[in-house]
């Protein structure tokens, strides 16, 4: 077995980017896969270790992306690899519901003790968050005897035909992909850049708004549950104002409405926070997660009290691969990593390092409109200097700039004007940096 050298955490490139490997490379894809997938970064990578993808060309590329908020504890973390080869040379899959094993009941149990609520909780293993949200969904179906679901605008949650259907926008994820699953209400998300009225009291406005709609239009009595991000992630990182998300979980407790977080992209340290409904000391009655859960690895999670989660018959959860232990062994080392690291109080200070850097260029370029965000999950929304008019061509020329230099960021919003930054949680101050200097030239270039 070949052990790898981790590559040097800076900024290096020997071509343009794509360089001539990659062009040949992104030839081939194209004729090999379906002209329905994304290309967020023009080339193809090779290796990657912490927070550097090594192309194919020998490129080392600063990744602030991390999968979509996947690799928290940094690309090929040795303790995942270590822990992911043993399982492999153990055994590689049994299917939990037919023959279980020790690494799925223990990751389980991590979720039951660390996610939020004093209640006793249970836990389901999945492979992706739009299964994790899809089972949730029947789960607390299931659960109240009711049918009604409560999304909000702006929301992400997954590209299954159900997840689709509580998914907000329409282009690219639900275009001819109809028709959907029906008995999804859709409320009014608070989004404070964007919102009309009176900001000193949007949350209690917004809250009378959606309660009134849930009562008038559908029927509390009607709903099985309220599912909300508590940070937006697609979306384009909208936070909810403060006591929103109580006051929601307050409205679904008074009428036995299953209150359920999708942290599938804010969950696991991302936020500065274990998880972000931590930041109010909401607890949901059921939490999802994904991403930044097993270190790379496939898996996902329903966590919820345990009188929801027994309420389905026997045979009735569970899926050939849910809860793989491979993935499972990942995701062990990965929460270790996490404790072990201080990945929580290492995500409050790369929130410090972003914001400081974006403010700075704010103040040269009015076209940022705003920065938001928490932790390692900071976004800066751009609009036309003056205005609050979407600009999504200022936001393509400044990921091309920032890709030509050799840094990946990823873009989110409604408006398709979002850039959000989601770099590993072990990032370098000193790599951050230099990445966030290059799109200060980036705004400098194309502004």
């Amino acid at each position: 077995m070949t052990t790898l050298t981790a590559l040097t955490q800076e900024r290096r490139l020997v071509t343009a980017i794509p360089g001539p490997k990659s062009l040949e490379a992104l030839q081939r894809r194209s004729e090999a896969t379906s002209g329905g997938l994304g290309l967020a970064f023009p080339a193809v990578i090779e290796r990657a270790s912490d927070a550097i993808l090594l192309d194919i060309d020998g490129n080392q590329i600063i990744d602030l992306g991390s999968g979509i908020g996947v690799t928290n504890v940094g690309n090929a973390a040795q303790r995942v690899v270590d822990r992911v080869i043993d399982q492999v040379q153990a055994f590689t899959h049994t299917c939990f519901t037919v023959a279980p094993y020790l690494g799925y009941i223990e990751v389980c149990e991590k979720l039951n003790a660390m996610t939020p609520g004093t209640f006793k909780k249970k836990s389901l293993l999945v492979n992706s968050g739009a299964e994790a949200v899809e089972n949730a969904i029947k789960i607390a179906r299931h659960y109240t005897k009711r049918q009604a679901i409560v999304v909000f605008e702006h929301s992400y949650h997954g590209r299954t035909n159900l997840t689709m259907a509580l998914t907000a926008k329409n282009v690219p994820y639900k275009e001819g992909f109809g028709p959907f699953a029906n008995e999804i209400y859709r409320m009014p998300m608070p989004y404070p850049y964007r919102w009309i009225g009176d900001q000193a009291t949007i949350t209690e406005d917004a809250l009378k708004m959606v309660t009134t709609k849930i009562e008038k239009e559908i029927g509390a009595h009607n709903v099985a549950a309220i599912l909300i991000e508590p940070i937006l992630g697609e979306g384009g990182f909208i936070v909810p104002p403060k006591g929103f998300l109580p006051g929601l979980a307050q409205y679904a407790n008074e009428n036995k409405i299953v209150f359920i977080a999708d942290e599938v992209q804010a969950g696991f340290a991302r936020t500065g926070d274990w998880f972000a409904v931590n930041n109010e000391n909401v607890e949901p009655d059921m939490i999802v997660t994904a991403k930044g859960i097993a270190g790379g690895l496939p898996l996902a999670a329903v966590t919820a009290r345990a009188e929801i989660m027994d309420s389905s018959h026997v045979g009735g959860l569970g899926g050939t691969y849910g809860g793989n232990p491979i993935a499972c062994a990942a995701a062990l080392a990965a929460i270790e990593i996490i404790e072990s690291e201080k990945l929580v109080e290492r995500a409050r200070h790369i929130g410090e390092i972003l914001t400081t850097s974006l403010q700075a260029i704010a103040a040269k370029h009015p076209e940022i409109g705003e920065i938001r965000g928490r932790g390692a999950m900071i976004a800066i929304e751009l609009v036309k200097a003056g205005t609050k008019d979407p600009n999504p061509e200022l936001m393509a020329k400044v990921i091309k700039y920032c890709q030509s230099k050799g840094v990946l960021i990823l873009t989110a919003g409604s408006y398709g004007n979002v850039i959000r930054f989601l770099p590993p949680l072990v990032i370098t101050d000193e790599l951050l940096k230099d990445a966030l200097s290059v799109l200060a030239e980036a705004f400098d270039a194309v502004a």
